[in-house]
């Protein structure tokens, strides 16, 4: 059964930080790439971040270039987001998502290449 866990959303003050971690199984991790997402209310999913196969190759949406880094250890079959310096506008769901993926360098963020996704966790940045 493919599953994947996404865990360490939480309510923090602006400023602050968070490390996600989404737990894969039912899968060979190293032939997947990995996405994150997030939702705010009234929006769209936004691509956020992902990272290929071999974690040669990494994206991040503008937003949050220099705050956030996506990471991938295949021996524990688990992704990570680590979040720093939050703002307001980070608040949302946030989900993870995997696509097979026949190359270890290429990895994107385009919601609609990804056919598998977590249930996702609430991050909430509020004074």
């Amino acid at each position: 059964q493919l599953q994947l866990v996404e865990t360490g959303g939480a309510l923090v003050q602006p400023g602050g930080s968070l490390r996600l971690s989404c737990a894969a199984s039912g899968l060979a991790l190293e032939y997947y790439a990995i996405g994150w997402f997030r939702q705010a209310p009234g929006k769209e999913r936004e691509g956020v971040s992902c990272i290929s196969r071999s974690g040669g190759r990494t994206n991040y949406a503008d937003s949050v270039k220099g705050r956030f880094t996506i990471s991938r250890d295949i021996a524990k079959g688990t992704a990570y987001l680590q979040m720093n310096n939050l703002r307001p506008e980070d608040t949302g769901i946030y989900y993870c998502a995997t696509r097979f993926s026949f190359s270890l360098t290429m990895c994107g963020i385009i919601e609609g290449e990804y056919p598998y996704w977590g249930q996702g966790t609430q991050v909430t940045v509020s004074s």
